[in-house]
């Protein structure tokens, strides 16, 4: 043999068992890949844009400091500063501190579900009890006597919609069905369509009436279709108010109209206000109809809650009145991703109603603006894992991210990404590796779970067996 093919085959063999100690590499705890890229957030975009972090070094930020510590913690981080609308990020790799979920009141007035403005009334408003909350969150922006305990009338029937929805999302009733009208439901009085014994109208029909007309023969059918009785369906009420911690809440009908001992808040219809448009957003589907009509046009709908009409953004929700609950109103809108709901009662007029409702809106929407970074799905970075058939995982957020935040501060937001130390094979699709935490001057204003997007096996002896002979076949022909 010449020299030559010896040394053609010394190579071979070097490459050979370099190829043998590469793929039983995973099988211990040394790290194979990494990918440094990550998400970097711009205000101006409102979506997390996947680039690499050299890249984004260069072209889109004006200033950018970088340092990597060879300590014992493995910890990189990356301090990104730039003037057109960019936050800070920082990624920490190889750590087990847990950022808390708690969100604290912050100088920016904005404050949790849990955690109450002062109740100053710096408003002025004359209806007796007030509130104003961020859809999303629940985080209270305005609160005036939110626990009042207080005649609901037909704000009541956000509750009766809410299980309408739920008995629809179930698959309990479609639609289509057609809904019969008791004698119970057609002797309702108050707001109605006149419903017949002896007629039935679908359930679209049904949710049409009640969302726009404020039909309480119609909501009675529904309740009487749903649980054999209205008395059963205001037992779910109550149920459900008990669920969803309504603890200023007793229901004693569906519909509203006067009886005593039916109280709520403004707290508490906040509260089934949000689960409604939150949990079934297809609502505002009837909620925003101005204007309408059933019975083949014979029978005329016209939306008792005006800011439908006069206010950009509305999306509904419900008007209630009667003489001795006064005008109550749970008023939702959005704009600009900003969804919030605001709740009167005991307005002593409609006029007052509709203008302290709008009052309370136009407070929030000047005040503050909801920050998405991103949705529940999207892609933050590759990571590497051990032991696995692949040496790396796509890592995605569990839920929607995005903060309430006081207007002017949209700059100022710091977002750091955080990865468990240790992540071995077997992975599942939605297994939690990490999270991302968003924060306003040191304090942590809200945190999103990193998950998985795909299952990783985890590497044994007949897999890394066929990788080798695989290898060694492509190499050697």
């Amino acid at each position: 043999m010449n020299d030559k093919y010896m040394h053609k085959m010394k190579l071979k063999y070097f490459l050979i068992i370099f190829l043998i100690v590469s793929i039983f590499i995973p099988y211990t705890s040394v790290v194979l890949a990494t990918d440094d890229s990550l998400y970097v957030w711009s205000s101006s975009a409102n979506t997390l844009n996947m680039t690499d972090n050299t890249t984004n070094a260069s072209n889109t930020t004006n200033a950018t400091n970088s340092s990597t510590n060879t300590n014992h913690s493995n910890t990189t981080s990356t301090n990104t500063a730039n003037t057109s609308n960019s936050i800070n990020i920082n990624t920490t790799t190889n750590t087990s501190t847990n950022v808390s979920n708690t969100i604290e009141e912050d100088r920016s007035l904005l404050t949790n579900a849990t955690s109450e403005v002062t109740d100053d009334n710096t408003l002025n408003l004359e209806s007796a009890s007030a509130i104003l909350i961020e859809q999303s969150s629940g985080r209270i922006l305005y609160a005036h006597n939110i626990h009042e305990q207080l005649r609901p009338a037909s704000v009541t029937k956000v509750m009766s919609i809410l299980l309408i929805m739920e008995a629809l999302d179930s698959g309990k009733i479609s639609l289509t069905d057609s809904v019969p009208c008791s004698e119970n439901a057609a002797s309702m009085g108050g707001s109605q369509i006149w419903l017949d014994t002896t007629e039935t109208l679908t359930v679209d029909e049904m949710l049409k009436a009640i969302c726009v007309n404020s039909a309480n023969d119609c909501v009675v059918a529904m309740a009487e279709y749903i649980a054999g009785s209205e008395e059963a369906f205001v037992q779910m009420m109550n149920d459900k108010a008990h669920e969803l911690g309504m603890s200023d809440t007793t229901f004693k009908n569906c519909h509203g109209l006067d009886e005593d001992g039916h109280v709520t808040s403004s707290y508490d219809i906040s509260v089934m206000s949000r689960e409604l448009l939150t949990k079934y957003p297809e609502i505002t589907n009837y909620t925003t109809i101005w204007m309408d009509t059933l019975r083949d046009g014979e029978t005329q709908l016209s939306n008792t809650n005006r800011l439908i009409k006069n206010y950009t953004g509305a999306t509904g929700l419900k008007t209630g009145s009667t003489s001795l609950a006064l005008y109550n109103l749970s008023a939702s809108a959005t704009r600009d991703d900003l969804s919030l709901i605001a709740v009167v009662m005991k307005a002593p007029s409609t006029k007052v109603r509709f203008s302290e409702a709008q009052k309370l809106l136009d407070y929030g929407f000047n005040n503050f603006s909801y920050q998405s970074f991103g949705k529940a799905g999207d892609l933050i970075q590759t990571v590497s894992i051990d032991k696995g058939v692949q040496a790396t995982i796509p890592v995605v957020l569990e839920n929607d991210a995005g903060i309430l935040l006081a207007k002017g501060n949209e700059k100022n937001i710091e977002q750091t990404v955080t990865i468990d130390e240790t992540i071995s094979a077997p992975i599942s699709s939605g297994q939690r590796v990490g999270e991302i935490s968003f924060s306003l001057d040191g304090e942590v204003l809200s945190t999103v779970n990193l998950i998985s997007q795909v299952s990783v096996n985890k590497i044994d002896i007949a897999t890394m067996s066929t990788r080798v002979f695989s290898s060694w076949f492509n190499l050697l022909r």
